[in-house]
């Protein structure tokens, strides 16, 4: 026994096997940068899915697939003894198409505003690192919880440093008998640093009364009004019958 445990040290520590979990990681750390440039794009514009996101997402989908292409360090356990090692590949699929129907189970849609996506990602990412710790891959797994980790707690504060237009979700009602201007309404958001975002305008009608509901997006980091101001601004316009402000995040 103490010599199989002792060839299992050699083999994770050889040549072959460091090279492989080099290549691995190298992909791993490229593929959540490549993540990152397209979340920042999404992020940037005020959309839900922002840098955490994309990196999750992409990073795990190289891991699988880096992974895939290395069969030959699965198991390693198992070639100390005669068995053939099992070809988990069905298990896989499995486990990730499952997975799956959990992770859009946690995303939330409340109007305009869209909450969980990160968190779906990070729970697709935690499988993905039970797949490969699974396959005894174990510094590859260890290396994919610390970017994920990394990525889960201080990019946020990397999105909030770089350039970007933050966006608010602003839904309003107006009293029975008035008909509001759009022209009106996008001068009014200008002057207080805003643009309504294009696609994003829903108009509601019911019991003679208009709801307009859209999504505001900032002309910068730190350029657009509070929601405490836009509250007090909205509060004195006639016809306003109601309003509802909210930031739009992930």
């Amino acid at each position: 026994m103490d010599a199989m445990i002792y060839q299992w040290f050699v083999d994770q520590l050889s040549e072959s096997n460091l090279r492989a979990n080099l290549i691995v990681s190298l992909n791993l750390i490229g593929a959540l940068g490549l993540g990152f440039v397209v979340g920042y794009e999404r992020s940037y514009h005020g959309r839900a899915a922002g840098m955490r996101t994309y990196g999750l997402m992409c990073m795990a989908s190289a891991a699988l697939t880096m992974v895939s292409g290395h069969p030959e360090f699965w198991y390693m356990s198992q070639k100390l003894v005669t068995t053939a090692a099992p070809d988990p590949t069905r298990v896989i699929q499995g486990i990730v198409t499952g997975v799956g129907f959990l992770c859009a189970g946690v995303i939330m849609k409340d109007g305009l505003n869209i909450s969980g996506l990160t968190t779906s990602a990070s729970m697709w990412v935690a499988s993905v690192i039970g797949i490969i710790w699974g396959l005894e891959l174990y510094v590859t797994a260890v290396l994919l919880s610390a970017l994920s980790l990394m990525c889960m707690m201080w990019v946020s504060r990397l999105e909030s440093w770089l350039p970007s237009r933050p966006a608010i979700a602003v839904s309003m009602t107006f009293a029975k008998g008035v008909k509001p201007d759009m022209a009106i309404l996008r001068k009014v958001a200008k002057e207080r640093g805003y643009d309504v975002a294009g696609g994003s305008f829903t108009v509601e009608y019911a019991n003679g009364c208009e709801e307009w509901r859209f999504v505001a997006l900032a002309h910068g980091q730190r350029k657009g009004a509070s929601l405490t101001a836009l509250s007090a601004d909205l509060s004195q316009f006639d016809g306003v019958e109601k309003y509802h402000f909210s930031h739009a995040r992930n």
